[in-house]
């Protein structure tokens, strides 16, 4: 992965900073859209109200507020269409699945459903590109800016980084179709692999 990168370290941008460029940025997203990589297993995301749910031990809670979220999910994929791109999304995923998996499989699937399109793919796909460590999570947008998302040691995001050189913008994005190309469809996934497992169990 280091190589698609060109030596380039990014430019960290504080939480702040990083929201307000990604907003700015997002909807003025062209060819070839919006490409993301997802690679850890576990993150924290204090702020939804799903996961807080999920997190507190309340999965039906959870999965009931993901469900009331439809018309919030299908008026954002379409303002996305109108914009004039699309987006496209890897999950790299272990089995068996983390709690944490088990409850974004199912944010993914109504995302898809949308037009928030996912694949996935297993850790055996990317171990060649994780000779130095995994992956980071990384996303592009068009041809013009990539970033990386800074998680700290509790999985909650703290910051970004951010890059702006076209080749490695190009090469990254490359990177990510190649493994979408490879992966499975999320709704094929979620229905052979999530659909028939029990609440998840926290410790």
């Amino acid at each position: 992965m280091r190589e698609l990168l060109g030596g380039d370290p990014g430019e960290l941008l504080a939480l702040d900073a990083y929201w307000a460029d990604f907003e700015q940025r997002f909807w003025k997203t062209g060819p070839p859209g919006f490409w993301k990589l997802e690679r850890q297993q576990t993150f924290q995301e204090p702020n939804d109200e799903s996961w807080q749910a999920f997190a507190g031990g309340r999965w039906q809670d959870s999965l009931r507020i993901l469900e009331a979220r439809r018309p919030e999910f299908e008026d954002y994929y379409r303002r996305i269409a109108d914009s004039g791109f699309a987006t496209r999304r890897v999950r790299v995923v272990q089995e068996p699945l983390t709690p944490y998996l088990q409850w974004e499989l199912h944010v993914l699937r109504l995302r898809h459903v949308y037009g928030g399109l996912t694949r996935v793919v297993g850790p055996d796909r990317i171990a060649g590109a994780e000779m130095d460590g995994p992956l980071p999570e990384i996303y592009t947008l068009g041809t013009d800016v990539m970033y990386e998302a800074v998680y700290d040691a509790n999985g909650v995001l703290e910051a970004a980084r951010r890059w702006r050189d076209p080749a490695v913008v190009a090469g990254c994005q490359e990177f990510i179709g190649s493994l979408y190309h490879d992966g499975e469809p999320l709704d094929e996934y979620f229905a052979r692999a999530v659909a028939p497992l029990e609440p998840p169990h926290l410790d």
